[in-house]
């Protein structure tokens, strides 16, 4: 009974020594954690640039709400497309309140494991950005555009799994 107790103490105390074997790169663990720490609010004119790139990297800006389920469905296969592919760009863009960032989206992105960069719209006049977006979206969400310098698309649907999307960027990447 005494080596059990022994053992199961032994083990406990080696757990946390473990752990810095078993994290694959603790530095971008932790910095993609505490990204989402502060969570900046763009109105239109501030977003615009992430919109655009110089560079033949892949960008993908989802636009999404906490309170729009097929948004919510649709994140798990955002945050497996940006782990197999850590040289992709991926940012979320929250049509949440501002005023609910740290009661609501904080502990949200948290208890989703969301490491993604994040950034809040609140901009009122959302007929002029979104038309300036893409004249073809109707407004509703999610809503996706894939790019880099070259090329672009823009999807007004929630995709369906990691297959999916990987089919869209490649048709839209297509020197990649």
């Amino acid at each position: 009974m005494k080596l059990q107790k022994c053992i199961f103490l032994l083990a406990v105390c080696l757990l946390p020594l473990c752990y810095g074997f078993i994290t694959v790169n603790p530095e971008k663990e932790s910095s993609h954690l505490s990204r989402n720490q502060e969570i900046p609010v763009y109105n239109f004119e501030s977003l615009k640039p992430l919109l655009y790139t110089n560079s033949d990297k892949v960008h993908i800006v989802n636009f999404w709400a906490m309170w729009c389920a097929p948004c919510v469905k649709e994140l798990p296969i955002l945050k497996q497309y940006e782990a197999n592919n850590p040289n992709v760009e991926i940012l979320l863009v929250s049509l949440d309140f501002p005023e609910n960032i740290d009661s609501t989206l904080k502990p949200f992105l948290k208890k989703k494991g969301i490491t993604s960069e994040v950034v809040l719209l609140d901009d009122p006049d959302a007929n002029s950005w979104i038309d300036k977006i893409d004249p073809k979206w109707s407004g509703a969400i999610p809503f996706t555009i894939i790019f880099n310098n070259e090329n672009r698309s823009y999807h007004e649907r929630a995709f369906e799994n990691i297959e999916d999307l990987e089919n869209e960027i490649k048709k839209t990447i297509k020197n990649k």
